[in-house]
């Protein structure tokens, strides 16, 4: 087993302490050598059936947590070994292939609440603490020995347990990639970082780089990252966007229907039955922070909460909709605005590709071997949506969380913390220039690519099938909040 190091602080975490988890550059880059000298070699079998009844850590709706949850319920096998590395999804046509480029877009790691949310979770503490009455042991827990400990100040700042979700993922994609993510490439410039601003995702990729830089003790020079909420936050600078979604209620009012719809009172019902207070005392707003409570404590402390036995798998499910309602109808196929604010995100990979790929043709080094693009869940599901990923036959609306139980919108399966999207352009000999795309360290294929070599298709072939995309969406013209009229 790897040591876990702290680096919060200068000293030993404490999960449970009122500090808000800033990682100090200076002692993210003196991550003690001794973590990785263990790394010896990687499994190459995978767990793929772990069942929660199997770990007692593990709560029963651990896999309907939505945007909340771990990496490791995404990928299974990580249980067992966080930096097991399954080779086996990279199947080139040839053994001539190469990687010439790689581009990875990476959410930040675990955080915590923000302040909002832990308003919410303190109104209902006071609730359960004053007023829930009962004998069931779990409540006894959360009633005598579980403290709020949650507070405004930690406001989405990233957790150990995020940290090392970037420090364990560079590692694995350095295996994955050894010709890539080299110590090689590292010292000579070929590995970029770009970040967003916020805290969380700064402090994430300076775990990235310390995953680097810890893996092969490069401890004589430091890394520059570049801060560019251009592409990392778009959605924030998309005037159209931020107005007619982002602050408009109409926009999301589907999500709102469904909140005051009969799933979502059933399950307001039951949480009010299992605590003895009276329906009315129980909001969406509260049955909201206990499913985050669940969630946060599973993801931050790796514990099966209380609060997780205020839901059954059915509540689940139900919250988990309403969570992807959410995402739909604000990043997703929603609206058109959602994903096209991420076409300067979409031009910039398909630039760095271009690059490369002329780079190669004329026998040059590939100057930008590797890009690693660190923001949110906002930045990564608009461009997924953009390229197409998981779109269903049909919306998700308030009416229809029936027949949506087997959608392909399912944020519990794609966007857990640190998801990530890889493209990696292969150099197969005589003009052969393949793109792979990764999700989660898992095969998946574009959209409308259908063809034997789906996996990883001719690069040309992706190109063509973007071609509308790659010629226009334009993020100014697109953001702009009113439109020129089209000529006559």
């Amino acid at each position: 087993m790897l040591t876990s190091l702290s680096l919060v602080g200068g000293g030993a975490y404490d999960h449970t302490s009122r500090l808000p988890g800033c990682i100090m550059p200076d002692i993210v880059w003196k991550v003690s050598v001794v973590y990785f000298t263990s790394i010896i070699g990687f499994c190459c079998c995978f767990r793929t059936d772990v069942n929660p009844e199997d770990n007692p850590n593990i709560p029963a709706i651990a896999r309907h947590l939505a945007t909340k949850g771990r990496y490791e319920e995404v990928n299974p096998y990580l249980i067992d070994d966080i930096l097991a590395v399954n080779r086996s999804i990279l199947q080139p046509p040839s053994a001539q292939c190469q990687e010439i480029h790689l581009t990875a877009i990476i959410r930040h790691g675990t955080r915590y609440p923000n302040s909002k949310n832990v308003k919410k979770m303190q109104k209902l503490y006071e609730l359960v603490k004053s007023s829930a009455a009962g004998k069931e042991s779990w409540l006894r827990e959360i009633q005598t020995q579980w403290r709020m400990w949650y507070t405004e100040d930690m406001d989405g700042r990233l957790v150990q347990k995020g940290v090392d979700d970037h420090r364990h993922l560079a590692v694995r994609l350095s295996k994955l990639f050894p010709t890539m993510i080299s110590e090689e490439k590292l010292r000579g410039g070929f590995i970029n970082f770009q970040t967003s601003s916020k805290h969380r995702c700064v402090n994430s990729t300076l775990s990235f780089k310390a995953g680097l830089t810890g893996l092969w003790a490069i401890t004589d020079k430091e890394f520059a990252h570049a801060e560019n909420d251009a592409l990392m936050r778009f959605f924030d600078l998309c005037t159209r966007f931020v107005e007619e979604v982002d602050n408009n209620p109409s926009a999301q009012s589907e999500v709102d229907k469904f909140k005051q719809g009969p799933e979502m009172r059933r399950v307001q019902e039951k949480i009010a039955d299992r605590l003895r207070v009276p329906c009315n005392n129980i909001t969406y707003d509260l049955a909201e922070a206990a499913f985050d409570l669940c969630a946060y404590e599973f993801a931050i402390k790796a514990v099966n909460s209380p609060w997780c036995q205020l839901f059954d798998e059915s509540d689940a499910k139900v919250m988990e909709y309403a969570s992807d309602l959410r995402e739909f109808w604000k990043r997703g196929y929603g609206h058109d605005i959602n994903s096209k604010a991420s076409c300067a995100l979409f031009h910039d990979v398909f630039s760095r590709l271009n690059k490369a790929a002329g780079e190669n043709k004329s026998g040059q080094q590939v100057t930008d071997a590797v890009t690693v693009q660190v923001g949110h869940a906002d930045t990564l599901l608009p461009l997924l949506t953009l390229l197409g990923f998981f779109k269903d036959s049909t919306a998700l609306t308030s009416t229809n969380y029936a027949s949506q139980t087997q959608r392909s919108f399912r944020t519990s399966h794609f966007l857990p913390y640190a998801a990530n999207l890889l493209l990696v352009l292969y150099d197969c000999g005589g003009g052969d220039l393949r793109l792979q795309p990764l999700l989660n360290e898992k095969t998946v294929t574009f959209p409308g690519l259908t063809d034997q070599r789906a996996s990883m298709p001719l690069y040309e072939d992706v190109k063509e099938h973007y071609r509308e995309l790659l010629q226009g969406c334009d993020f100014e013209a697109e953001c702009q909040l009113f439109k020129p009229p089209a000529d006559v």
